[in-house]
């Protein structure tokens, strides 16, 4: 039985589809999450290089160890300057990038 050949879409093409075209709030809110995920993954990644547990990690940040199992799990927005410790205790280089998307900007 000869059917039609399969069609191959990108991955933007169907997260475009589904989830929403960049810059929707649907689309903002998903590239966030996923962000989230990424760092708490460098974050639990680091921290096991280390050899660390979530608990010294605390201890090194000053936070429970509670705050660093949710900052893995990416169950909270952590304060940025606690990201920073964190890394900083990891002995961890952080480096973020900032892309200026071309729009005008107009003071009120």
């Amino acid at each position: 039985m000869k059917g039609k050949p399969l069609q191959t879409i990108s991955l933007d093409e169907v997260t475009d589809k589904y989830i929403g075209k960049p810059g929707s709030p649907k689309r903002e809110a998903f590239d966030n999450e996923l962000r989230l995920d990424l760092l708490g993954e460098a974050i639990k990644q680091a921290r096991k290089e280390r050899h660390l547990t979530q608990e010294e990690l605390g201890q090194l940040v000053g936070v429970k160890k509670a705050q660093i199992s949710k900052l893995e799990n990416s169950l909270t927005q952590a304060r940025f300057d606690t990201i920073i410790k964190v890394f900083n205790a990891l002995n961890a280089r952080v480096s973020f990038n900032v892309e200026l998307l071309n729009q005008i900007v107009k003071l009120a």
